[in-house]
């Protein structure tokens, strides 16, 4: 059965968070959500609303964590997703987040990420050389990890898929399903 793990905890973005979740599960996919403790994670929803010259946020859906990111062996998996919201600019400093994420990299594995997620990417290096994208508000992030920033709504560059918001969704999810089959079918 192809396993998927989704990076996880307070402040991600709920539709980034539970989109992926339940899409993949459509696949037949067995799919865990790890987050720093095994808890409900409180989600955020992120939206623009008329006065402000940024994004709002608001409470989102709570989730129940399955496993802890220190539980997480990350060999079990074949895909891994990272959502976006607040959760990628703490996350990151977690050593157990560092040694699941540069897994998949090491191992060729299939990574989603969204939004704020390439966060957790350029922190540990894996940007470098990279084509991707994110929200907007991080194309210096992703250039200044040395990656080329593209606007559209999903980039594909190897084993990383990444697009910029959730209304890309869609083609986000579409784009990292093609990958897992490709890799399952090859192992």
């Amino acid at each position: 059965m192809v396993k998927i793990l989704i990076i996880g905890g307070d402040a991600a973005e709920a539709l980034e968070l539970l989109y992926p979740y339940f899409r993949l599960r459509e696949e037949g996919w067995e799919v865990h959500i790890a987050a720093p403790t095994k808890k409900v994670v409180k989600t955020v929803v992120h939206d623009f609303e008329p006065g402000f010259d940024t994004y709002t946020e608001k409470p989102g859906y709570r989730w129940q964590a399955d496993l802890s990111f220190d539980d997480v062996d990350p060999s079990e998996y074949d895909g891994l997703v990272i959502p976006g919201g607040r959760l990628p600019e703490y996350i990151r400093t977690y050593p157990a987040v560092e040694r699941i994420v540069k897994h998949f990299f090491e191992e060729n594995k299939p990574v989603a990420a969204i939004c704020h997620g390439p966060l957790v990417l350029t922190a540990y290096g894996l940007a470098k050389g990279r084509k991707m994208t994110a929200y907007m508000v991080l194309k210096y992030d992703v250039e200044g990890a040395g990656a080329e920033y593209l606007d559209q709504e999903v980039v594909v560059d190897g084993n990383l898929v990444t697009s910029r918001a959730w209304p890309d969704n869609p083609a986000w999810m579409r784009e990292f399903i093609k990958l897992v089959k490709e890799y399952v079918s090859k192992k």
